[in-house]
This record gives C-alpha cells, sequence and structure tokens, in this order.
C-alpha cells in the first residue's frame, strides 16, 4: 500500500510538468494578425512588431480583414507611415503576407498592393504561423 502514494506523487509531476507554461525563447518566431484598418492599432502592431524582430525574433505580419487596406498603395494618404514601416521591415527580412479572400471581399487586386507584400495561400501562410515555437498576437 505504501506503493500507491508514490505513484499517485509520480503521477501528478509527469501532469504538472505537461502543464507546465512555456517561456519565450530569444530567437521565437513572431507571427502578427494585423485586422485593424484603424491607424493608431496598425502603428501598435507594426512598431510591437518592429522592436521584437530588432531584438532577434523573426517576423511575420498577416494582413487579414480591413488589414488589407494597409497594404493598398491608393491607400497611402492614410497608411503611408505604415507603408514605409513595413517597406523597411521587408526589406530587412521580415515577411509581410496579405489575406487573398480579405483583398478580394474588399476589392483590394494584386496590382494595387506594395511593393514587397506576399499574397498569401494555405502553404506560406501556415509554414509561417505553424512554424516550431511561434508566438502570435493579433491586433
Amino acid at each position: 500500500m505504501k506503493l500507491l502514494p508514490t505513484l499517485l506523487c509520480a503521477a501528478l509531476l509527469v501532469a504538472g510538468n505537461a502543464l507546465a507554461p512555456t517561456v519565450a525563447g530569444d530567437a521565437d518566431p513572431l507571427f502578427i494578425n494585423l485586422t485593424t484598418d484603424d491607424p493608431h492599432r496598425a502603428n501598435m502592431a507594426i512598431t510591437f512588431g518592429r522592436n521584437q524582430f530588432e531584438r532577434g525574433h523573426p517576423l511575420t505580419i498577416f494582413l487579414n480583414d480591413k488589414g488589407v487596406f494597409i497594404g493598398a498603395k491608393q491607400n497611402a494618404s492614410t497608411f503611408g507611415s505604415h507603408q514605409v514601416d513595413l517597406a523597411t521591415l521587408m526589406d530587412k527580412g521580415a515577411q509581410v503576407l496579405i489575406c487573398p479572400m480579405c483583398m478580394k471581399h474588399y476589392g483590394v487586386g494584386a496590382g494595387d498592393l506594395i511593393p514587397g507584400l506576399e499574397v498569401g495561400n494555405p502553404d506560406l501562410t501556415g509554414g509561417a504561423l505553424f512554424k516550431d515555437d511561434t508566438q502570435t498576437l493579433t491586433w
């Protein structure tokens, strides 16, 4: 009967370790799902991403839902500074994807996009989102 408490303790230790929170590593990828067309919220997302990218975290920003408006050249009067920031990030190696379904829904064509944006697809977007140890945020 003395074995039962020992087995119970061992089982709790194993279960506890399985539920322990993970800690972000110094170079874990960051995936930002940017769904807003609010300039302030978009700036928060891009700035947060840039700050983490500069700290060594590979960065993917996914322009999703109304976020597709940020990637459209014709919206430069509203999102010009955002577009410059995205272009700078892409030049430094960050990836910026845009949702093709949202582009279609909101009437944003491929020719409307700022240079460097990649139109997402299941392999491209999923590859960034489900890369090992990826952390995600959304705005």
